[in-house]
C-alpha cells in the first residue's frame, strides 16, 4: 500500500491550501487517515486524523482553521487549511493505519507560509 500526497506549496499568511493524500495498492483496508507535520528542528506533531466512522481529531494549534475530510470510495483524505500562519510552515506527512497494514507514511509535502 502506498500513500501519495499532493497540494503543498507557498502561500502568504492568511491564505489557504488544500492537501490531498490517496492510498493505493491491493487488498487493503484503512481505518484511520490523517496528517502530521514536522518543522525544522522540531518533532513530528499531530495535525488532524479522521477515523473510519467519520470522527475527527485535531491538534490544538490548527483547531478552527483546518478541516480534515475523507472520501472512502477513493481512499483519499483531504486537509483544507485556512487562515494559514507562518508557524504552519512544515513538511506535512500523510499517515494511514489499517488492521493489516500497520502505520503507513507518505513522502511528505512542503507547506511554506510567508509573513
Amino acid at each position: 500500500v502506498q500513500l501519495q500526497a499532493s497540494g503543498g506549496g507557498l502561500v502568504q499568511a492568511g491564505g489557504s491550501l488544500r492537501l490531498s493524500c490517496a492510498a493505493s495498492g491491493r487488498d487493503f483496508s484503512i481505518d484511520t487517515m490523517g496528517w502530521r507535520r514536522q518543522a525544522p528542528g522540531k518533532q513530528r506533531d499531530l495535525v488532524a486524523d479522521i477515523f473510519s466512522g467519520g470522527r475527527t481529531s485535531y491538534g490544538d494549534s490548527v483547531k478552527g482553521r483546518f478541516t480534515i475530510s475523507r472520501d472512502n470510495a477513493k481512499n483519499t483524505v483531504y486537509l483544507q487549511m485556512n487562515s494559514l500562519k507562518p508557524e504552519d510552515t512544515a513538511v506535512y506527512y500523510c499517515r494511514a493505519l489499517g488492521p493489516f497494514t500497520g502505520i503507513l507514511w507518505g513522502r511528505g509535502t512542503q507547506v511554506t507560509v510567508s509573513s
